[in-house]
Formats: C-alpha cells, sequence, structure tokens
C-alpha cells in the first residue's frame, strides 16, 4: 500500500511571492505537483488554462459548487476559487506531495477538513514592497489593485493559525529554509 501524499498548502496577500515560491521548491523536488485551482477570473497574459487555473464561468463554477465537486471554494476580489475535490484526493491517494497556492480563508478551511495538510504564510517584507510586486505584474487594474490591498490586514491578522511563517524577502533563503522544514 502506498504512503498518501502531503498537502503543502502556501498563502500570502496577492503580489506575497506564493507561485515563485511553489515554483521554486517545485525546481527542487520534480516530482511535487500542483494543485490546479479552478476560477472564474480571466486569464492573464501568460496564463495557460489547465496550467495555471481551470479557467470556467461563474455559471459551470456554481454547477460544481451545488455538486459538492470542491474540497473548498471561497469568493476573493469578486471571482470564485476552488479546489477539486476528485483530482486532489485521487492524487494524495497515489503518494503525491501536492503544492497548493490559497488564499487565507480557504487554506484555513482546507485544513480544518485535512488537519494533516501544513499550512505555510509567505509574509510581505513591507507593505511597499508588495505593493511594488503588484505593479510590476501590470496585470490587475488599479481598481482591482486597490481590492487585492483592502484584504492585506485581514490576511496578516489570520498569518498567526498558520503553521509556518516566512517573511519573503529572498527567495533562495525563503526556498532553502522552506525545504529545511519539509524534511523534518
Amino acid at each position: 500500500m502506498s504512503k498518501r501524499g502531503r498537502l503543502l498548502i502556501f498563502s500570502s496577500p496577492s503580489g506575497g511571492g506564493k507561485t515563485t515560491v511553489i515554483n521554486a521548491l517545485r525546481e527542487r523536488h520534480p516530482d511535487w505537483g500542483y494543485s490546479v485551482s479552478a476560477t472564474t477570473r480571466a486569464m492573464r497574459p501568460g496564463e495557460i488554462d489547465g496550467v495555471n487555473y481551470h479557467f470556467i464561468t461563474r455559471e459551470e463554477f456554481q454547477k460544481k459548487v451545488a455538486a459538492s465537486q470542491f474540497l473548498e471554494w471561497e469568493e476573493v476580489h469578486g471571482y470564485l476559487y476552488g479546489t477539486l475535490k476528485d483530482m486532489t484526493l485521487r492524487r494524495l491517494e497515489a503518494g503525491e506531495t501536492l503544492c497548493f497556492d490559497l488564499d487565507v480563508k480557504g487554506a484555513l478551511h482546507l485544513k480544518s477538513l485535512m488537519p494533516e495538510a501544513v499550512l505555510i504564510f509567505l509574509e510581505p517584507p513591507s507593505r511597499e514592497v508588495l505593493i511594488q510586486r503588484l505593479r510590476s505584474r501590470l496585470s490587475d487594474s488599479s481598481e482591482e489593485m486597490a481590492h487585492r490591498l483592502e484584504r492585506v490586514e485581514m490576511e496578516l491578522t489570520l498569518a498567526p493559525k498558520f503553521d509556518i511563517r516566512v517573511v519573503n524577502d529572498s527567495l533562495e533563503r525563503v526556498v532553502t529554509e522552506l525545504d529545511g522544514e519539509f524534511r523534518k
């Protein structure tokens, strides 16, 4: 019988570096998978359906909610995001380590359902750095950026509920530190 996989759930405010850190860790661990969430938001330049997200309509998303096809789902910045249940459970049962990129509420909800999950909160070095990261993405309107920034305080107040907290000020340091934590 194979060993059940691990859930590594990364959260941070928008622009906190979740995707960058996950990608760097997966370079070190090519056998680790990535949980591709479903979302109703529009695709950003360079994103690929089924790789970055499963891009679906709000109507399709709500049908999946009604059919209990999500482990967790949340509305964030006016868009719906969710973790598909069957796909995730199949991969975990096969022994795969799965990295999740979830908002703080989704992360805490999934942890309540799967207590073995490891919650990692990436803290921005400062609000100014976070704003700079968001601006450098060039993918959000000023209105969308304002919505993202409105959530920062709420997200930071939930950080103490996470298993691991790390200030994301140096990619190499953060990845090395987290890699050490996961090897314990």
